[in-house]
């Protein structure tokens, strides 16, 4: 009965997002030696009331090349689930994004890249800071390492791609065109970036892909039938802060979720500010994401007023001037990022 419990959540978040699709699959498998919010008492109790959500999807840059400690989230989606309109909203986030560290400063605000809120905070402070950035709660986090894809990938038989570029990684190489990878090529594909000419939104992109393919192979029966050996392969690749509970609940309120699935990227422009290379959303763009995600949500639009606006108020001309690297923090706290080792 715990089996067939486990595979009907699962078939029901495929419809969704392969991140919840992977948090939902080991929701009773091994707990990982460093868990995010590893408890049972629910951080929201909006799933247990059938609302909208937001779930905060983070890909940690290790159980790849040996790494295993937690490192900075080299991935960061944010996914907004609606029952009532059927519908789900994801953006994706640039690593590199500037951002306030909410919780991260002690006497001042601390401005850093967003995807060190995951290294210094654990999913907490990446919530919180993902949180302000757009002006949402976000309700609930999925954290998965490298090595979670890799298996994933390799589960389903590998995926089918087709690259306008070539794609080389740790050793491996995607030449242009159409490929099918298994899970060690497909990790190459998604994790190259300064190769790529369009950055990491370029990356993005990658990522988006292969997920897209992974979704659509599980939904297969003959995948299905053995998602038990995948809970016990991905166990410690993967954490959540939804209870055992709400996984369990998922599936009977959530399943319509997945009819309307809406893919955007967060772009920004490049500013190097203290030694660092930064991604700089300007207002519009954030506000567009907010109005998106709020929509969503079924929340009325809100106007943005966060460090991010007001820095960009202070700093006019600049979306206005192409080639400008040069962006005023006003004094604000940029050091902690390159300063700290964790």
């Amino acid at each position: 009965m715990k089996i067939f419990k486990r595979i009907v959540i699962g078939l029901v978040a495929i419809l969704v997002v392969i991140g919840i699709v992977l948090g939902v699959y080991v929701y009773q498998g091994k707990k990982a030696l460093d868990s995010i919010d590893n408890n049972q008492n629910s951080v929201s109790k909006k799933i247990d009331e059938g609302k909208p959500i937001s779930i905060l999807l983070l890909g940690a840059d290790t159980g790849a090349d040996g790494r295993v400690d937690r490192g900075n989230s080299d991935t960061m989606m944010i996914v907004t689930l609606n029952p009532k309109t059927k519908s789900s909203v994801m953006y994706s986030i640039p690593r590199d994004t500037m951002a306030e560290i909410v919780g991260a400063g002690k006497n001042k605000k601390d401005v850093q890249k967003i995807n060190a809120a995951y290294n210094i905070g654990k999913a907490t402070m990446a919530k919180n800071t993902v949180g302000k950035l757009l002006g949402i709660n976000v309700d609930y986090s999925v954290a998965i390492n490298m090595a979670a894809l890799e298996k994933t990938v390799n589960f389903v038989g590998g995926v089918t791609v087709t690259t306008p570029i070539k794609v080389s990684f740790g050793g491996v190489t995607i030449p242009k065109g159409t490929h099918h990878l298994n899970g060690k090529q497909a990790l190459s594909y998604v994790r190259m970036r300064y190769e790529d000419p369009r950055g990491d939104y370029g990356r993005q992109l990658r990522q988006q892909q292969v997920l897209k393919a992974v979704v659509k192979k599980l939904q297969q029966p003959k995948y299905l039938v053995k998602l038990p050996s995948l809970i016990t392969k991905l166990g410690p690749d993967i954490n959540t802060d939804l209870t055992d509970g709400q996984m369990e609940s998922f599936p009977i309120k959530y399943h319509s979720a997945g009819k309307h699935m809406t893919s955007l990227q967060l772009q920004g422009q490049n500013a190097w500010i203290n030694g660092s290379s930064y991604q700089i959303l300007s207002n519009s763009t954030l506000q567009r994401a907010s109005d998106k995600l709020r929509a969503n949500l079924d929340l009325k639009q809100q106007k943005l007023n966060n460090t991010e606006t007001q820095l960009n108020k202070l700093n006019t001309g600049f979306f206005n001037n192409p080639d400008s690297t040069d962006y005023d923090t006003n004094g604000l706290d940029t050091t902690y990022y390159t300063n700290n080792t964790y």
